[in-house]
């Protein structure tokens, strides 16, 4: 599964004659091939592909990448030797780059050392990256299987006594052992009046009875992530609690509901806040209901007040509104869908009705 391709029909749209990739999510998304952080570079232009890396990686990019040539970076034939050598073979002038990830430092050393003029092109990539063709939204789909059996398999463990690290490293083994490559994040498990803060840090706190849990989580699979998150009560819940979560989810599924290929990121946003304003709420949802998904956890596009951009067909994108009332609990809700023409499909299988442990 590479992209080089695409990416290739949209040079000349940007009047671009190559595009340079040295950001490691991008260099995936072109090549289907993963190596780390600064380890890689891909050259795409109209007529050929390029795939450099060190010696760790060389073996492996020749048994996985197509469609490109593979050469190896050592001593004294770098990568600026390497793209340069691309660059004339193809006489690309006009050299598109990731003005959003690279460095100051790296733009300025490709700036002086390449024999082309460098142009800002991250949009390109990340246009390309919004929409997902079949096969990246099956991949994504069973990376999101992979993360529902892990959750399965934690409910029967969340009891009185566990603390939230343990949960945390139990979700993070379960979605290893049923075939993750990795984890989309540090999965978040946050309980009792912890769970006011979205983003909080597993702790050693530990469960209490009628406290709510909550977890975000997810995998990567085939270089895609998913993403969910599940909010349970562990012995009962109380009125406050069930109300809280009712908003929730009555939020969630109005988000749902109003999404759409066509529809802005800010509408769909708008169709839960006011479920959770009308709740009398609305001053405890502070984050977006979404953010697009995909090889990285957040990407283009997103389902935010800020965002008046029509969504396309085939974007990715979270579902996530939440109620946090500080020192007290916190509720969230996850799922993920793809945009159609004609709505959404929630790909996330995984019961939302009040689980109470």
């Amino acid at each position: 599964m590479n992209h080089f391709n695409p990416i290739a029909q949209a040079l000349e749209s940007q009047n671009l004659d190559a595009m340079l990739l040295t950001q490691e999510a991008n260099r995936f998304y072109a090549s289907g091939f993963h190596s780390s952080e600064t380890d890689g570079v891909a050259i795409v232009t109209k007529a050929k592909n390029y795939y450099f890396t060190d010696s760790r990686y060389t073996e492996a990019a020749a048994r996985h990448v197509q469609n490109a040539r593979i050469d190896e970076a050592k001593p004294g034939r770098g990568y600026v030797t390497l793209i340069n050598e691309a660059l004339a073979e193809q006489d690309a002038k006009r050299v598109g780059f990731e003005d959003t990830y690279m460095t100051v430092a790296d733009y300025e050393l490709y700036r002086k050392s390449l024999n082309c003029e460098l142009v800002p092109a991250a949009k390109l990539l990340m246009e390309l990256r919004t929409v997902k063709d079949a096969e990246e939204q099956e991949t994504m789909i069973a990376a999101q299987r992979i993360a529902e059996q892990a959750l399965e398999n934690i409910l029967k463990e969340i009891r009185p006594g566990v603390t939230e690290k343990e949960i945390a490293a139990r979700l993070q083994y379960l979605m290893l052992h049923f075939g993750a490559e990795n984890m989309s994040f540090d999965p978040i498990v946050v309980s009792g009046p912890n769970g006011s803060l979205p983003h909080g840090v597993p702790s050693e706190k530990t469960i209490q009875s009628g406290e709510f849990v909550t977890m975000d989580f997810g995998c990567i699979y085939r270089g895609y992530c998913s993403d969910m998150t599940r909010t349970v009560a562990v012995g009962s819940a109380t009125d406050e609690m069930r109300r809280v979560y009712e908003t929730v989810l009555a939020a969630q599924k109005a988000g749902i509901t109003a999404a759409a290929a066509g529809v802005t990121g800010r509408a769909v946003d708008s169709a839960a806040r006011k479920v959770i304003e009308d709740a009398g709420y609305g001053d405890y949802f502070g984050h977006s209901f979404g953010h697009g998904v995909g090889v990285e956890i957040h990407e283009s596009p997103n389902a935010s007040p800020q965002n008046e951009t029509p969504l396309p067909a085939g974007a990715v994108i979270s579902a996530e509104p939440g109620i946090y009332l500080p020192g007290k609990l916190g509720v969230r809700i996850e799922d993920v869908i793809i945009l159609k023409d004609d709505g959404c499909t929630d790909i996330t299988l995984a019961p939302k009705n009040l689980i109470i442990l």
